[in-house]
């Protein structure tokens, strides 16, 4: 078996990539778009997978993706853009990506706004690869989007990244942790700060330490007994420190999958650090809600981000954290 339960261990310098178009032999969604390669060539990382990338036909994993080995991110440009960009990344514990009831809506929503969305289609471990892929792919397009921002009408300080379920866990992870060395490499993207201005974190895992130890996420990324070193190491909260980027967190009290303490305990490791955090917490609403329906109090949330955004929190934290997204 691969061992795909490796911490951290990356190989491969690299150089160039390039972008593609849905229908050059992916699989087909429900429109054509405009997709940016993460990778020339061969990922960095332990593992692979085999086979043809799958879509969810029925069931919990309808229209979810899974099967990746060419991890890329999925374009929406806005018609006039505000300048902000938002990397967006599903859940799915970490064995499939929710596109359809997730991160594809979102992408949709914020386009409208005036936000340039780049869906993430990371690589998963359930597939085959190394427990670190994820992490990398994420820290990637961070990369990406920062260097390539006048292409886009992006402002290089207000990049943020979204995550729901797992995808909050990488999401999160990425926003604690963008210094982190994952991989080697050393081109033009290389250069850049991974880190995101902002994050936005909705039903996230958190915290992969009992009482939170029955979530797929923890036996995707550190198996089933793991030693207390890697539950530390691979828990947000264990990251959380004043000079955090801004982070908003959207979750459910009656939330099984992912239960409240999840964000609550970064949510108190955050604000007792000093860092700029907020918490909503939903009274029902359960797990995997996406935007939500009309009738729900938690579909308000994409307004309370867009709100939360434009207070002014973001690019007061950016300047203060101006050297973060210069060349290292």
């Amino acid at each position: 078996m691969i061992a795909r339960r490796t911490l951290l261990q990356n190989v491969a310098a690299l150089s160039a990539f390039g972008a593609v178009q849905l229908g050059s032999g992916m699989p087909a969604f429900a429109e054509e778009r405009e997709e940016i390669l993460l990778w020339p060539g061969k990922p960095p990382g332990q593992g692979g997978v085999t086979g043809p990338e799958k879509v969810g036909e029925a069931g919990a994993g309808l229209g979810s993706l899974s099967n990746i080995s060419v991890p890329r991110m999925r374009v929406y440009r806005p018609e006039k853009a505000n300048g902000a960009a938002v990397v967006v990344c599903g859940g799915g514990g970490y064995f499939r990506i929710q596109l359809k009831k997730e991160s594809t809506p979102i992408a949709h929503w914020l386009q409208a706004r005036g936000f340039t969305v780049f869906e993430l289609l990371y690589r998963l471990p359930n597939d085959g690869w190394d427990a670190s892929v994820p992490f990398m792919d994420a820290q990637r397009a961070m990369r990406i989007v920062r260097t390539r921002a006048a292409e886009f009408g992006i402002d290089p300080k207000q990049i943020g990244i979204m995550g729901f379920s797992a995808g909050g866990h990488l999401a999160g992870f990425t926003a604690l942790q963008s210094q982190r060395q994952l991989y080697a490499g050393s081109d033009t993207y290389e250069k850049v700060s991974a880190r995101p201005d902002f994050s936005v974190l909705l039903f996230p895992v958190v915290s992969l330490r009992k009482p939170y130890d029955t979530t797929r996420t923890r036996r995707e990324i550190i198996g089933e007994t793991p030693n207390a070193q890697a539950e530390n190491a691979w828990s947000l909260d264990t990251y959380a420190s004043a000079d955090a980027p801004p982070m908003i967190i959207f979750a459910s009290a009656d939330d099984k999958t992912a239960p409240p303490g999840h964000g609550i305990m970064l949510f108190e490791k955050l604000n007792a650090a000093g860092a700029s955090a907020e918490l909503h917490m939903f009274r029902d609403g359960g797990h995997g809600w996406g935007l939500g329906r009309p009738e729900q109090v938690l579909s308000q949330w994409p307004e309370m981000f867009v709100k939360w955004f434009d207070s002014g929190k973001i690019v007061q934290k950016s300047r203060e954290n101006e050297d973060d997204n210069q060349i290292f």
